[in-house]
């Protein structure tokens, strides 16, 4: 590894610290974004769009994009002795009373005029006499060129610009900063947390069998684990009861389930996964922990136990906190400082749910050697 990206991988950004550089700096500075494929550099709009709801969030897939004639459409000006160019929506040139959020994204695939003619878009915020409203923010995302995507930038285009590395999730940043608060299958979250490997990047790997899970340049994996492909099987979990099958001994089998994911994370995630979501019919179900906490069922499996406590993050409401509590002290200490530091988590979305229970700041008075009660 050469200095160069040895002082890249050591400021490498999660997607929250990349997102608050953009926000910053973004108005003046075209920050690009580049990071391993699948691992949410495209959320990044979604943030910021959060985080500024003013802005009108602009997105444009430069993948879809021939050439320059895709951007700008040349007309005649109203005196019929001249022309000039009126910009593609997807631009947000339009609109100079409204500031922006406008994201280029995979600028590093497109054909080389779509980067010529977003260069001055990227320096100066303005083209063929049209520009961005003052508060405007662009930023592009791209992959890291050593995956070998083809992602590769002109040198006077990487000259107006800031390129950032952005790092992959580790795991449990997968699961508390999206997956719980995007309702995914807690199957899925529970793997997750069982397989840290899942999230490694390529460049952790000289020789591609030591990791068989993730994208390689030197390896050839049709199907692979990232973020995206781990939240597109999390959609197909979710359909298991539906594409099950039973046995001769009247076990439920999962044929097109298990073929459905190798297709998505590839055979050697998907075998495992396979295997891991069997623990996920053991489940006491919400109804049962519900409606009779004290009896509901505790499984004997660690990873049984963590399924259960991810579907709680997930799904809990308002009404349902007490009896969870009271199920959740029947669990091990290790798995209640997991939900515990689910609800902790800054971006877990009903976080109110929880800390306003007088059960939950009973519980954190009583363990405060592991966590404070939050205010």
């Amino acid at each position: 590894m050469n200095n160069a990206n040895t002082a890249q991988a050591m400021y490498a950004l999660n997607i929250n610290q990349t997102a608050d550089l953009i926000g910053t700096i973004g108005r003046d500075i075209t920050v690009v974004v580049q990071g391993n494929m699948g691992t949410g550099k495209s959320s990044i709009i979604n943030i910021l769009a959060d985080r500024f709801p003013n802005h009108k969030p602009v997105y444009l897939d430069c993948t879809t994009l021939t050439d320059s004639a895709d951007m700008f459409m040349v007309k005649y000006s109203e005196d019929g002795k001249t022309f000039k160019t009126v910009p593609l929506e997807d631009l947000g040139l339009h609109l100079p009373d409204q500031p922006i959020i406008l994201m280029l994204d995979e600028i590093g695939k497109c054909n080389r005029s779509v980067i010529l003619a977003c260069n001055r878009i990227m320096l100066e915020r303005k083209h063929s006499g049209y520009e961005l409203h003052p508060d405007s923010i662009v930023f592009a995302t791209t992959n890291l060129g050593t995956e070998g995507l083809g992602d590769l930038l002109p040198a006077h285009t990487r000259n107006r610009i800031t390129v950032v590395t952005m790092r992959n999730p580790d795991n449990m940043e997968f699961i508390e900063d999206f997956g719980i608060n995007n309702d995914l299958d807690p199957a899925l979250l529970g793997f997750c947390k069982e397989k840290p490997e899942l999230f490694h990047s390529f460049e952790q790997y000289e020789n591609p069998e030591e990791n068989p899970y993730i994208p390689h340049p030197r390896a050839n994996r049709v199907a692979f684990t990232t973020p995206r492909s781990l939240h597109r099987a999390s959609d197909i979990l979710k359909k298991r009861e539906q594409l099950c099958e039973l046995d001769k001994h009247g076990n439920k089998i999962y044929p097109q389930l298990t073929a459905a994911l190798v297709g998505t994370i590839g055979d050697r995630a998907a075998l495992d996964l396979a295997a891991f979501i069997a623990l996920a019919d053991k489940l006491p179900t919400r109804e049962q922990i519900e409606t009779d906490p004290m009896n509901a069922p505790v499984p004997d499996s660690p990873a049984a136990v963590c399924m259960v406590v991810y579907r709680a993050l997930a799904t809990i409401e308002r009404k349902w906190v007490d009896p969870w509590l009271t199920y959740m002290n029947r669990l091990s200490k290790e798995a209640q400082g997991l939900f515990v530091n689910g609800v902790r988590a800054p971006q877990y979305s009903r976080r109110d749910y929880v800390v306003q229970n007088k059960k939950y700041q009973d519980w954190c008075m009583a363990n405060n050697y592991m966590f404070s009660a939050d205010k």
